[in-house]
């Protein structure tokens, strides 16, 4: 430290008196005094008695410098030696001092020559370097690295030459060359010149900081090399030391010597090289004159006033700090107490006015002291009603005080924890009136210290600043946010900081109190002669107390406490108060709040406070005490609200990033907080409001209507109710009536603005409204200044207007203004202050020059969620916990359908319908991130109002008015084609491709014969049955678990029109055979048979209810056995209930279920010889023993049943009684029937085959006629077999007369059993399958059956050159109304499970099938596909005909534009003219009638012709079709051309066809998510670069602050837009640093058949690979495999990452290859902490790690809680898991044990790539 070459000895200052003048000598040299013209100006009460030796030196140098006549330049570290040193070397010569301290908005006007108007003229008054120059002072100027770089130039020549040119025309001229010219010229003929002389007394000393150590600009070389440099360095480690032992004698020596060691020592370069800032050591005296008072007290708790580590050092940082302390024994927080209490405060009457006795509590002894005090009487602490004392805060007043005798202070806490109430509560004790000054980023040294206004004569003044005039009157100062403003214009205050000195811009000077008062008597001047120079004393009272958030570590915007500000204050870190305390602050002011709601806020808002995860703590932090506060004065007015709600509302949960979001649903619930159900869906009746004698109630809540002066500024808005938005005005009026400021935030276009309006014209409140944008300053928020006459005029605005009537302010669009901008309605909101530009304030109680704030006022703001797309600021994070948030949602779909109804009454339901559920999908896949903008009620509405008005325009066409803006991003718009097409809204359809199954004609009804059934008479043909009863033996019940699936339910008729209604996908396994599927009402049964389960959908539902029944069905070994289970719905009673029956092989029992729905079912087995009938309400079985063999049962009839003979096929008909338990009869009669053929009359047997299917109830009369071809009037059944395609019996089975069959036969009959398979090779016949799949829709006078495509003549349905569609079946539909006959092709579903024989033993084709309805069918396919049929011709004619609505006719006429015009003078009497007899067509000419374009006569488009004539020219207009038809050659052309650039593109890279293809797999599989991501990480990139206002330019936009400089006639009162330079010395932005472990074990491999999970991994690193590429500048990332064989298997080196497609392929193949052939084990957790640790240790912004992982932990004894802990082990690294869906749900297990929002479970493992783009977006680029 001690330069020994310097070091000349002892150096004495002394004073000698001689003849000729006073001279001051410093060692040898000496300086001869002058006496100063302006005494006052003279520095006075600096030198301190005994001169440090450093100090004597810098002075001796200074003097050398000055006696050589050069300027100096002393550089240092931040504090106040620099300045007191060239304060004392002023002193001692008696020089005059001129004092700039520079900011950044510094401008040359400042230095050299403002203009003022007086009397309506323009001067220039000259500034300080001008006013230095000419009269001979020194011209200090402090902070030389803050101001702009081009500002300081000015002096150049000043400095140099001792030239300036200045504006008003004088020249200033270097004293030299002044008096040679004086020789020669009188002084008058200069002064003509406007020639003035500098003073060669005249020096410059500059102050800065070194600037690559600190943050500033750099010295400009020119300005540098004019200056002669001085280091001046903290003071020698031994002359420090001496200082300090004065000061603390009370202090043992050695700890003194301890804390300046620590101080030194943390000084040092190496402590710089960990990037620690500098110790502030000058502040060290003050906090020993604490440790003197109290020396008892922690040297480490005094360390953290001095230098908050805790608060702004990461964790490194910390250690190191820790590390010194323990080097130095400062280690002894724990064992030294602290003082716990302010016990009293005493005003003290005495000399020095405004003093206070203090007296703390201190291990049990009072120590009193005295402290500065305001002017009011002082209050004993804890009586204040409003502040509850808690332990935590009374021992941080109590530290405050000991800070306040020496320093000001700044607290530093999270929002909303109390500051400024502590604050408050201080000022209260001492006596102390408070100045709140909010303070905001953009602020200026002008706003804070002096403004310009004009007084009504027109001059110009200016006016001093609230902190100004505090600083006179002896006030406490409240700097609110001082961790917005720009380290630049807070030096301005460094030196009222230190020293109470301050100098303005008008002139003025403060002093401090002694110093005014040594001037005063020196110089014998009373108070008011010392006012007339303009000098003033500071207040010796005057405080500052500074409040901050604090600094985010690692940030490079928010870590604003550098050195500079470490030597401004002393430090209070607020923490989060604990638990119990919190508690206590809640109860004591909210007496009545439910006691078990405070204790579960309290145990969520600490369990999340006490984590380490980055997610929670900013949770916690919209929890802050203030957030609680207001959610429990809300619960104490309402107790029957939901903690989760209150939670979920201060949160704004709807608009967390999905991580966060699902974070907070898990600690919710880890406090046991349930979310009740949702009350709306119960009571919506409740959710209504009404306004009865001026009372206003809106679902519970009242209030009343309240009558404003000013009628016409109450909105009124065209509102449609519906019970959400109900809901949330009831939510919004509940906060209105605590007194709350209300904030919604919501996406765009959800009715926020129609909300408020609504809510105000309900309760009858005037509003005032404010539009914020980007451009949006703080004047404008406030008072917008005009030039009226040359004077300047303030106009309110709406904010100023709306605080004074009482009126509701509605911000609008506040996202979009900057957020330093907005932050200025925090001192509004909260302590209804706020301080105008004109120097009035709004105040909440009266004072002169003041606004009072209106007890109505309120605020609603409006803002935009935070985040992409909408890319505000974020509104919500700055000012959230001061509002009461409220997050407006889009409408559920029963309140959006309701809601457009009332906006388009005409539109049809199902259209609205279709556009409800599609939007709900787009606003799903919103929130996913699959898409980037969030679709709104806005838009639909907007499409509804259309549709109402134009109701011929199809939906299709109308909903492009929305979709358009994405019609060129080929991704979005395949998303949302697909999206839209699934709720069948037919985009891109055209009226033409209607693709229905082409009609066959059906062969010609014939009467076949005749069925006659015996009667009476003989035995042999009437056989009675006997029957017995018993009970049925029940066992269960069996509770099984219902597991629900969402249904990807598609409409299939949204490109062209075709049978199928609409499909979706079972979640069955692969190896799963579909068995059943039945019907009931609008639900749909699926059986499934390995393993036997049960599907319920219903038909319009967007769910399936699953149900695995292994346990009631055992599963052997298949093959051995194969269940065949059938399902029957039954019906009322036991609705919604179903029978499953499974056949036993042999002897199988079959299942008759035609009367189901009635109850009961029947059972026979093959080839036995009875039935049994099982009623299930009476739970009883009859059985009647038959004396034939069975084949087949029908159900014909409730009390008809017809029986086939087994081996003969001769039918029987069975009769028995209604009622079973009937005693009478009680016997089944069976008759037999015979069959005749109809050519020989009676007798000739018809040839007896088995029906297939017999319908139960009859066709109706009209059906009936229609197919026979005769009107006919008679019960009838219709009956299938395999020679025809339908039989109508007439008569049967009611009539015992002969019944006669007329029959439409089959050329050839259907062969059961399956053709030849496609896949399989030869079919294996199997015999008869056992579902026959006819229907008969009796309604719509059809037979349907599904065969195989070997049954169906394709020849006759396709054209030869077609090749028929791969079809897992045909669905043949017989029409016996039109006589057609149609086959619909089946799609094939894309797997089919592998057992083929056992599926054909289920069933001829791939599909089984139920009616459904009355004019349509249901299939299942063995993929698990659900389709639905409309066979139907009626329905199929009105769906067919919604379905051209919907498109819109485009009927190929031209549009005719027609203008109707006044006929003007110029046209002669309108006429018909002549009729050209060719018809040829006219244009124009006037002459001929039905021409286009003329004049006067009839005809299209003219002009005054008498009526339009349409002689049927055509317009040439491209017609759709042929529009869409580009020519093929052009088509080729562009094909080709593509293929061509992609193969030299390949050449480029050198990669085979082959291996572009492998990779497309790959690539093609993420495309979508890459694409989002990169959006999402393009437009980041845009917002960061967003320009930002450059002020004080010579062009541009008026800057409304420097409107008065305009007058004046200055030249820089422009501002415009430009990029925004870093800050020099601000920490380069570096990139986020990204590692994916990925899981490459042989595990990976083994199961990828199973579940793809290999592939899917591949994919996801495909996809960071691809999304990241040209972002290497923002992301650092490497990509490392973990396996058996070890966990840093190098995949993607962070250095050398792929650049192109054969790179990435190399990659994957690298992984597949490995995961082949690596040892088994596992090393997921080991990969994982090595990750984290390797890049803790890396220099970036933020790192972060994403595991892969099979969930396979347990089998390798790695216990979840073991890989919890290292998830979070490390807080500088996220870390975040996928587990990749592992055996059973080990993966589930596990998530749950792993800390919220860490880790993610992709069952599916489609979803890894969505949950890596999950974690992109809500994590890394929140801050990016």
């Amino acid at each position: 430290m001690c330069r020994e070459g310097w070091n000349c000895g002892a150096h004495e200052v002394k004073l000698l008196n001689t003849s000729s003048g006073d001279t001051v000598k410093i060692g040898e040299i000496s300086y001869v005094l002058k006496t100063p013209r302006n005494p006052e100006l003279v520095p006075v009460n600096h030198m301190t008695e005994a001169l440090p030796q450093m100090v004597t030196q810098h002075l001796r140098w200074i003097m050398q410098k000055d006696l050589l006549g050069q300027d100096v330049f002393l550089i240092g570290p931040p504090g106040p030696l620099r300045r007191s040193v060239a304060m004392q070397y002023l002193e001692l010569t008696k020089r005059e001092v001129e004092y700039v301290a520079l900011s950044r908005d510094t401008t040359e006007t400042d230095l050299k020559q403002r203009r003022e108007i007086r009397s309506g003229t323009a001067f220039y008054i000259d500034q300080c370097a001008v006013r230095a120059a000419t009269e001979g002072r020194i011209l200090v100027l402090e902070g030389l690295e803050k101001a702009e770089r081009n500002v300081l130039p000015v002096l150049n020549n000043l400095l140099e030459n001792r030239e300036m040119q200045l504006e008003d025309g004088r020249f200033l001229m270097s004293a030299q060359r002044y008096d040679k010219l004086l020789e020669e010229h009188t002084k008058e003929e200069l002064d003509a010149w406007k020639i003035v002389r500098v003073s060669e007394d005249f020096r410059v000393i500059a102050l800065g900081l070194p600037v690559p150590r600190y943050k500033g600009n750099p010295l400009d070389p020119p300005l540098r090399s004019r200056f002669q440099a001085r280091d001046v360095y903290y003071l020698p480690f031994k002359d420090q030391l001496e200082h300090l032992y004065r000061i603390g004698p009370n202090v043992p020596p050695e700890r003194v010597s301890q804390l300046l060691s620590f101080a030194t020592t943390l000084c040092s370069q190496e402590s710089a090289s960990l990037s620690l800032p500098d110790f502030p050591v000058d502040n060290l005296p003050a906090a020993l004159a604490v440790l003197n008072l109290f020396p008892m007290l922690s040297a480490q708790q005094l360390v953290q006033r001095l230098y908050p580590y805790e608060v702004m050092l990461g964790k490194e940082g910390r250690t190191a700090v820790e590390g010194v302390l323990r080097r130095f024994e400062l280690i002894d927080g724990s064992t030294k107490p602290s003082p716990t209490a302010v016990v009293s405060v005493e005003s003290v009457n005495g000399d020095p006015a405004g003093q206070a006795a203090v007296t703390l509590n201190i291990t049990n002894q009072n120590i009193t002291f005295q402290v500065p005090a305001g002017t009011r009487p002082s209050r004993p602490p804890k009586s204040s009603p409003a502040f509850i004392s808690t332990p935590t805060h009374d021992r941080l007043l109590a530290e405050m005080m000991q800070s306040h005798l020496v320093k000001d202070i700044c607290l530093i806490g999270a929002k909303g924890c109390g500051k400024s109430v502590i604050a408050r509560e201080f000022a209260e004790m001492l006596g102390y009136s408070i100045e709140p000054i909010m303070l905001y980023q953009d602020m200026t040294a002008r706003d804070l210290l002096q403004q310009r206004y004009t007084l009504p004569n027109g001059d110009t003044a200016w006016r001093a600043s609230p902190l100004v005039t505090a600083a006179q009157e002896g006030k406490l100062v409240l700097l609110d946010g001082i961790h917005r403003v720009n380290l630049g214009t807070l030096a301005v205050l460094s030196r009222l900081l230190h020293d109470r000195e301050l100098a303005l811009y008008d002139g003025t000077r403060l002093l401090r109190w002694d110093r005014y008062q040594t001037l005063k008597d020196e110089l014998k001047l009373t108070h008011q002669e010392l006012q007339d120079r303009s000098i003033f004393p500071v207040h010796p009272s005057f405080r500052i107390i500074a409040l901050a958030e604090p600094p985010q570590v690692g940030s490079t915007s928010q870590q604003w406490l550098g050195p500079e500000i470490l030597t401004m204050f002393l430090f209070h870190t607020i923490k989060p108060l604990a638990k119990a305390e919190e508690t206590a602050v809640i109860q004591g002011m909210i007496p009545n709040v439910p006691k078990e709601a405070v204790e579960q806020l309290q145990h969520l808002t600490h369990s999340l406070r006490k984590s380490n995860d980055p997610t929670a703590l900013s949770l916690a932090s919209s929890l802050s005490t203030r957030q609680l506060l207001r959610i429990c004065r809300r619960l104490s007015q309402y107790p029957e609200e939901s903690v989760a709600h209150a939670v979920n509302k201060a949160c704004l949960s709807r608009f967390l990033p999905s991580l966060a979001r699902s974070a907070l649903q898990k600690s919710l619930v880890n406090c046991s907080i349930e979310d009740q159900p949702d009350p709306a869906s119960e009571q919506s009746h409740l959710y209504t409001c009404t306004v009865k004698d001026g009372l206003l109630t809106i679902g519970n809540v009242s209030v009343p209507v309240y009558s404003p002066d000013e009628k016409m500024k109450v909105p009124d808005v065209l509102f449609y109710e519906n019970v959400q938005h109900m809901m949330v005005m009831q939510d919004m009026l509940k906060d209105f009536l605590l007194g709350e400021h209300l904030l919604l935030v919501g996406n765009q276009g959800v009715g926020k603005n129609k909300i408020v309006d609504r809510f105000l014209h309900l309760m009858n409140r005037p509003r005032e409204y404010l539009q914020l944008h980007r451009d949006t300053t703080v004047q404008t928020l406030t008072l917008q200044p005009s030039v009226r006459d040359g004077i300047i005029v303030y106009e309110d605005s709406p904010l100023v207007k709306a605080v004074k009537m009482g009126h509701i302010l509605v911000i609008d669009e506040a996202d979009k203004a900057p957020t330093n901008v907005t932050c200025i309605l925090k001192t509004l909101v909260e302590s209804g202050e706020m301080i105008l530009a004109d120097g009035r304030r709004i105040v909440s109680a009266g004072r002169p020059n003041a606004i009072p704030m209106h007890p109505d006022f309120r605020m609603i703001v409006l803002a935009n969620r935070p985040g992409f797309p909408f890319l505000g600021n974020d509104f919500f994070g700055a000012l959230g916990d001061i509002f009461s948030c409220h997050a407006v949602d889009n409408p559920k779909p029963q309140a959006e359908f309701a809601m457009l109804k009332q906006y388009g009454p005409n539109v049809p339901d199902a259209i609205l319908q279709k556009l409800v559920a599609a939007f709900g999908e787009l606003r799903a896949m919103a929130d996913q991130g699959t898409i980037t903008y969030p679709y709104s009620t806005r838009e639909v509405v907007n499409i509804v109002k259309h549709l109402q008005k134009f109701p011929d325009e199809g939906l299709a066409n109308v909903v492009r008015n929305v979709f358009d803006f994405d019609s060129y991003n080929k991704d979005i718009r395949e998303v949302l084609i697909a999206a839209l097409h699934k709720h069948g809204i037919p985009i891109g359809a055209k009226p033409t491709s209607v693709h229905l199954a082409k009609e066959l004609p059906l062969p010609d009804c014939k009467m076949a014969g005749y069925w006659t059934i015996s009667q009476g008479g003989s035995t042999r043909r009437k056989l009675l049955c006997p029957t017995e009863s018993h009970q049925i033996d029940i066992k269960g019940p069996v509770f099984l678990r219902v597991q629900s699936y969402p249904s990807e339910r598609h409409e299939s008729r949204s490109v062209s029109f075709t049978e199928e209604q609409a499909h979706w996908q079972i979640p069955m396994n692969e190896v799963n055979i579909v068995c059943d599927v039945t019907t009931a009402n609008d639900s749909i049964y699926v059986a499934t048979c390995n393993p036997v389960s049960l599907y319920a959908m219903k038909e319009k539902g967007d769910s399936v209810q699953c149900v695995e029944l292994y346990d009631i069905f055992p599963r052997t070994i298949s093959g051995v056995w194969q269940p065949f289970v059938s399902v029957a719905a039954l019906g009322n009673p036991l609705q919604d209930q179903v029978v499953l029956h499974e056949e036993q092989v042999c002897p199988a029992y079959k299942m008759c279920k035609e009367f189901a729905h009635k109850n009961w079912f029947l059972f026979y087995k093959e080839n036995g010889s009875q039935l049994d009938v099982v009623d299930v309400l009476e739970g009883q079985v009859h059985t009647i023993s038959l004396p034939i063999n069975l084949k087949a049962v029908f159900l014909v009839a409730e009390d008809r049943w017809l029986l086939v003979e087994s081996k003969t096929d001769r039918k029987f008909l069975l009769t028995k009684p209604m009622h079973m338990g009937a005693e009478d009869t009680g016997v089944c009669q069976l008759h037999a029937i015979s069959e005749d053929a109809v050519n020989t009359g009676f007798g000739t047997r018809l040839e007896a085959t088995a029906p297939q299917e017999v319908s139960n109830e009859q066709l109706p009369n009209e059906n009936l006629s229609t197919a026979l071809g005769q009107k006919i009037v008679s019960p009838n059944r219709v009956l299938c077999d395999t020679n025809t395609y339908a039989n109508v019996i007439v008569g049967f089975p009611d009539l015992m007369s002969p019944n006669e069959v007329y029959s439409f036969k089959r050329s050839s009959p259907i062969t059961e059993g399956r053709g030849p398979d496609m896949f399989f090779g030869t079919s294996k016949r199997t015999g008869p399958a056992k579902r026959v799949n006819c229907v008969c829709l009796l309604g719509a006078n059809q037979v349907v059956r599904a065969l195989p495509p070997t049954q169906v003549p394709l020849t006759e349905i396709y054209p030869k050159d077609v090749t028929p569609p791969m079809t897992a079946a045909y669905l043949e539909v017989t029409d016996l109304n039109s006589k057609k006959l149609k086959y619909i092709p089946v799609p094939r579903s894309s797997s089919v499970s592998p057992y083929t024989v056992w599926i054909s033993k289920v069933s001829d084709t791939d599909v089984v099938m139920a009616p459904l309805g009355s004019g349509g069918v249901v299939t299942v396919d063995m993929g698990g596909y659900v389709r639905l049929w409309e066979t139907g011709l009626d329905n199929l004619q009105r769906s067919l005909l919604e379905w051209r609505n919907m498109i819109g006719s485009e009927d190929g006429r031209p549009i005719q534009i027609t203008i109707q015009r006044d006929s003007g003078l110029d046209v002669s009497s309108p006429k018909h003219g002549q009729i050209d007899p060719k018809n040829a067509p006219h244009v124009g000419g006037n002459q001929w009638a039905g021409g286009t374009g003329g004049r006067d006569t009839a005809g299209l488009g003219g002009k005054g012709g008498p009526y339009r004539l349409d002689a049927g020219h055509k317009v040439y207009q491209i017609s759709q079709a042929e529009k869409d038809a580009v020519p093929d050659e052009v088509k080729r052309a562009a094909r080709e051309m593509g293929e061509k650039a992609f193969k030299q593109r390949l050449k480029e890279i050198e990669m085979s066809e082959y291996d572009a293809t492998t990779y497309e797999r790959f690539s093609g599989a993420v495309r979508r998510q890459v694409q989002s991501l990169r959006i999402i990480l393009d437009s980041l990139q845009a917002k960061g670069k967003e320009r930002q206002w450059l002020r004080n330019q010579a062009v541009g936009e008026l800057d409304d602050a420097k409107i008065i400089d305009g007058l004046t006639g200055e030249k820089a009162i422009y501002k415009r837009r430009g990029e925004l330079e870093p800050e020099l010395g601000s920490p380069q932005q570096k990139p986020k640093r990204l590692r994916l472990l990925a899981d490459v074990s042989g595990s990976m491999y083994r199961f990828n058949g199973v579940d793809g999970r290999l592939e899917r991994s591949m994919e996801a690193v495909c996809m960071v690979m691809e999304a990241l590429e040209n972002y290497e500048h923002k992301f650092k990332y490497d990509i490392v495999g973990h396996s058996g064989d070890g966990f840093d298997i190098e995949l993607v080196r962070c250095d050398k990452v792929p650049k192109n497609n054969k790179e990435r392929l190399k990659v994957l193949k690298t992984m597949h290859a490995h995961s082949q052939f690596c040892m088994s084990g596992d090393y997921t957790l080991e990969g994982t902490e090595h990750a984290m640790k390797e890049l803790a240790h890396e220099e970036a912004d933020e790192h972060f790690v994403i595991v892969l992982s099979d969930a396979n932990l347990e089998r390798y004894g790695i216990s979840p809680d073991r890989f919890a802990r290292a998830l979070t082990s490390n807080p500088q690294v996220n870390t975040f898991a996928i587990f990749i869906g592992s055996l059973g749900d080990q993966a589930d297990r596990l998530q749950r044990t792993l800390p919220a929002g860490r880790s993610f479970v992709a069952m599916d493992t489609k979803q890894i790539p969505q949950i890596l783009q999950q974690i992109f977006t809500s994590t890394m680029l929140s801050s990016a």
